[in-house]
This record gives structure tokens, sequence and C-alpha cells, in this order.
């Protein structure tokens, strides 16, 4: 049914530094602890990616009402789009980079990326040089999580791949905790901008830990023993017998970025829209992340009890409902439970949708994979802020942003049950290969 094969041996000596090789491939009779060591850096990595993409919808009301460079609704969607685009594009040719030059040189070189031009965010002068520093610092940010979910793929034994990579894109939902709990005191008191020099952190801590800590599991002359240089490449994706399963792993993922990133933009703007103050709004925010957070532990034992791709169709189908619950204008505990219950849905699809396609491609291709879908994927998260913007410009109030991000993760249910429809199908026609 799918193409999990051994993952990485871990390393036998946690001596010398973190540029020692591990064989890709090979099976790994347990999980040592500087694999573990490994697996936490690029956790908290993924921690402050998560903390990068959610801090622009906390600081978003601040920047069209103080900074004077005369953003409106549709142009603040347009600039929270310009990280999405980055992200698209530095996942698809990061985890085709993470396959051919190796994991280790592709992780930290996008953190470092996201880390500098997140700080230079805070220093930007108008909205347009804003705008391109958050597309440099999305490259950065899109590059990450394919490459390092490649990573810990090979570096964890096979039987917990699946639990592992939706535990770790907790840190995505988490990061997004910590903006909205750091946006609480932070923003009254020192400004929008003290917001994205947090990002300091991850440049002078968690990037040194990575080049201590974390290891290279795959390196171009890994690959002499019979790939081929193409058979690592997007091409592979696209022909049999991976065409139907990567198209629909790619639409899946837009229609399901779609709705959390355009929840991680507008929250916070639509609840103040609705009426609420900053603090009430930012609580939003928080309980929407917390959702994503209680999502990412919750899917991790669904999936491997149930399987990712049904497990990840319940999931979207509870985002569905959580948020089309909000279109009735419930009382303000419903609204509280409606936004967990869309966090748990949106994020845990999403990390369903990862574990499951770093389990259905074998080593040479986890990496382009991963990168594949979460490139196409971006699509989703660069139009949904301008979605956005552009419904409440058009006069349609919050709940035509609500009901567009409900639609989406139906539609995301629908395009896993075609997953599932087509892995059945394979499996009934003997085949081996999704």
């Amino acid at each position: 049914m799918n193409h999990t094969l051994p993952a990485a041996a871990s390393q036998g000596s946690s001596s010398g530094t973190g540029t020692a090789e591990l064989p890709a491939g090979t099976s790994s009779p347990r999980f040592s602890k500087r694999s573990a060591l490994a697996v936490l850096v690029c956790w908290l990595l993924v921690v402050f990616d998560g903390y990068d993409l959610i801090v622009y919808g906390t600081v978003q009301a601040s920047l069209v009402s103080e900074t004077g460079w005369g953003l409106t609704k549709a142009t603040a969607g347009t600039i929270g789009s310009m990280a999405f685009l980055g992200m698209m594009i530095g996942a698809l040719f990061a985890g085709r980079m993470a396959d051919s030059l190796g994991r280790r040189k592709t992780i930290l070189g996008c953190a470092a990326v996201f880390s500098i031009f997140t700080i230079l965010c805070a220093f930007a002068p108008n909205a347009a040089v804003f705008g391109a520093f958050r597309l440099l610092a999305g490259i950065g940010l899109g590059g990450l999580v394919p490459s390092a979910n490649a990573l810990v793929a090979e570096l964890v034994p096979t039987k917990w791949r699946s639990t592992i990579a939706t535990l770790m894109m907790s840190g995505v939902p988490i990061g997004g905790c910590l903006a909205a709990l750091v946006g609480i005191p932070l923003i009254p008191a020192f400004g929008w901008q003290a917001m994205f020099l947090v990002a300091v952190l991850a440049l002078v801590i968690v990037v040194p830990l990575g080049l201590k800590y974390i290891p290279e599991t795959l390196t171009p002359g890994s690959k002499k023993g019979g790939q081929s240089k193409d058979s690592a490449g997007f091409r592979s994706l696209l022909r049999a017998p991976y065409l139907g399963i990567s198209v629909l792993f790619a639409l899946a993922t837009i229609a399901t970025l779609f709705a959390w990133y355009g929840l991680g933009t507008w929250l916070p703007n639509l609840m103040q829209l609705a009426g609420y103050n900053l603090g009430s709004a930012l609580t939003f925010a928080l309980a929407l992340n917390l959702g994503a957070v209680a999502g990412s532990v919750i899917t991790a034992w669904a999936g491997t009890r149930f399987g990712p791709i049904p497990t990840a169709i319940a999931a979207a189908a509870v985002a569905a409902v959580g948020l089309a619950v909000l279109l009735v204008s419930p009382p303000v505990t419903v609204v509280y439970l409606a936004l967990v219950l869309a966090g748990v849905g949106t994020h845990g699809t999403q990390c369903l949708i990862i574990a499951a396609v770093a389990s259905h491609y074998p080593d040479h291709l986890r990496g382009t994979a991963l990168g594949w879908a979460l490139g196409t994927g971006r699509i989703g998260a660069v139009i949904a802020p301008q979605v956005g913007g552009l419904l409440l410009a058009a006069g349609l109030g919050v709940n035509s942003n609500f009901l567009a991000f409900a639609g989406a993760a139906a539609i995301a249910a629908l395009l896993l049950a075609g997953v599932a429809v087509k892995i059945t199908t394979k499996i009934s026609q003997g085949a081996n290969n999704v």
C-alpha cells in the first residue's frame, strides 16, 4: 500500500559535531538520545516557524492604524499573503534541495533566512519593504517544515514515524499560541515592532543548537546506488505510480491551508470587527491555536490507531462543523469551543497529511514529496488572506470569512476521501505502490 522504508540508523555515539552522516534507508534498532535531541531541535525551529506565521495576524490591526502606511483591509490581506507566497517558493525548492544537497544544510539555511528577515520586518520603513521582508522570510519558513519532517522521518523507527511527524507539527500552533500570548502585553507596551524582534531568539539560540545536534541523513553520495538524478525530482511524483496520489495530496493541502492560514491571518481582526477589544480578539486566536496543539496530540494517537487518512477525513469534517457554528453568532463560550474545534480540525488535518506523505514515498523522494504537497498547498495559504480582505472590503461581513474557511475544510475532507478510495483501489488491485 505504501512506500514506507526503514528509518535511518541513529548515531551510535554522541561524540563529535552534528555533521556526521547517517546511512539512509538503514534500520534503526532504537530511538537514540542523539536522534531525540535532533528531533527536539527541529521541533523548536518549527515552533518559531509557527510563531512567525501567526505574528502578522497579531499586529495587523496595529499596522493599519498606527504606521501611516495607508493600509486598507484589502492591502493588509495582500501583505499577509506575501509570507505565504514565499513559503510556497521555499517549500517547493527546499524539499528538492533536501533530497539532493542534504537535510541538515537545508534546515539550518532556512532557519537562518526566516530569522534574519523576520527581525528586519521590525525596521521596515514602509509597506513595500515590509512585504518584501515577509516574502523573503516566508521562503525560509516554507523550506523548513518539509526538510525537517524528511529528516525526522529518517531518524525515528518506522513504527513511530507517523506519530512523531504529527507531534512535530504541534510546534506550529504552539508558536501561534506564543504569538498571541506575547502580543497581549508586548504590543501595548512596546509596539508592533517588538513582536518581530522575538525571532532573535531563534537565530542566537536554536540555530546554534541545530549546528551541534542535527545530523545529516541523506547526501548526494547516498543516492549513487541505483537512483538516477531524475528519480528524486518532481517528474517522478507526477507520473505513475505517484501521479494520482500526489495531485490529491496537493489539492487537499491547498484546501486545508486555506482554512488554517486564513483563520490565522484574519481571526484577531475579524473578532475586533465583531465588537471585541484587542485583548479579547487575541484570546480567541489563542483558543484556535490551543485547539491546534490539542489536535496535534489527538490526531497523533488517532492516526496511529486508525490510520492517517481516515483520521484526516474526520478532522477536516470537525473543522468544517466548528467554523459553521460561528455563522450563527453563538454565545461567547460556544465561540471559544468552536474555535478550539476549528484548531483541532484544520491543523490536525494538515499534520495527518504530512504524516501520510512521509509514509507513502521512499527515502529518496520523501523531501521532494513533502515539498510538493506543502509547496503547492501554499497556494491556499497565499490566497486566503487576500480572499479574506476582499470579502470584507466588499462589505460581505465577518461571516463571509467563516463561511469560506468552513467550505475549504469540507472540500479537504472530500479530497482526502478520494485519497482513501485511491489507496483502497490500489490494494484491491494488488499493487505495492500508491
